[in-house]
């Protein structure tokens, strides 16, 4: 528990330093989308809702949290809103489809001895469940590449307002390209850093390839890897596209008063 303290501490510290008053923010706001996510869980325990849909509201609490509780309520963050919870219903559709057809909700085979004395029958449908899991483990990456890139757009646009649709949209695009490669990285080494205990046991195992490949708990983490991937690369675009018509829109406008 000091550990925890300490290092929260630490992480405050250096957050105030670099961040200032955003920097607390964001460390408050890390409680605030715990919070956000144990109520979900709760609610989910005792069935009150649909637990799809209760994730997607999950993650508009969440996209609320994140962008207009750390950078207030502006045109970026509002930009990054409507793209984030775009970019999600999108993927929502093909999350639910693949989770259904892959069967990759439930529990693996190497969980179940650490599972055995628990009952399993609790009435709950997995594979909604599978299906929340994925949505929630892209909600943050989707977050993060709309403000990346509704962002350094605001900046080209302001100290350029003469540029062309065609040019903000390509500039868009090319700072989501840089994105990209970073971003689907991460994703691919967080798993492999959080999962390496359980790779040097298939290894002890004796395991194949095909068997890693085949292994539920092994293909649930690669399906999160792959769908975080595409919610990345399918918001690049999306986020460039509301930016430019809403600058551009508003530019207009502008013009139009003065």
């Amino acid at each position: 528990m000091n550990v925890l303290v300490l290092l929260a501490t630490i992480l405050l510290i250096l957050m105030i330093l670099v961040g200032g008053k955003k920097g607390a923010r964001s460390f408050i706001a890390i409680f605030f989308n715990f919070g956000v996510l144990f109520l979900s869980v709760l609610i989910m325990t005792i069935q009150i809702v649909n637990p799809i849909i209760l994730t997607l509201i999950a993650c508009i609490l969440i996209s609320c949290i994140n962008l207009f509780y750390i950078n207030e309520w502006n045109s970026k963050t509002i930009i990054a809103f409507i793209s984030t919870v775009l970019t999600t219903v999108i993927l929502f559709l093909f999350i639910v489809i693949v989770t259904e057809n892959s069967m990759i909700q439930g529990f693996g085979e190497e969980e179940i001895e650490e599972l055995s004395i628990f009952s399993l029958y609790i009435g709950v449908d997995f594979v909604k469940i599978g299906a929340s899991i994925i949505i929630i483990s892209t909600i943050g990456a989707i977050i993060d590449v709309a403000i990346s890139i509704a962002s350094p757009m605001h900046e080209i646009y302001h100290h350029n307002p003469l540029i062309s649709r065609k040019a903000l949209f390509t500039s868009g695009i090319s700072i989501g390209k840089d994105i990209l490669g970073t971003s689907t990285n991460t994703l691919f080494f967080a798993f492999f850093g959080s999962y390496l205990g359980l790779l040097i046991w298939f290894k002890d195992l004796s395991y194949s390839i095909g068997e890693i490949v085949n292994s539920k708990i092994f293909t649930a983490e690669m399906i999160n890897i792959l769908f975080a991937g595409i919610g990345v690369a399918l918001n690049i675009p999306i986020t460039a596209g509301i930016t430019v018509f809403f600058l551009v829109k508003t530019g207009q406008k502008n013009k139009t008063f003065k």
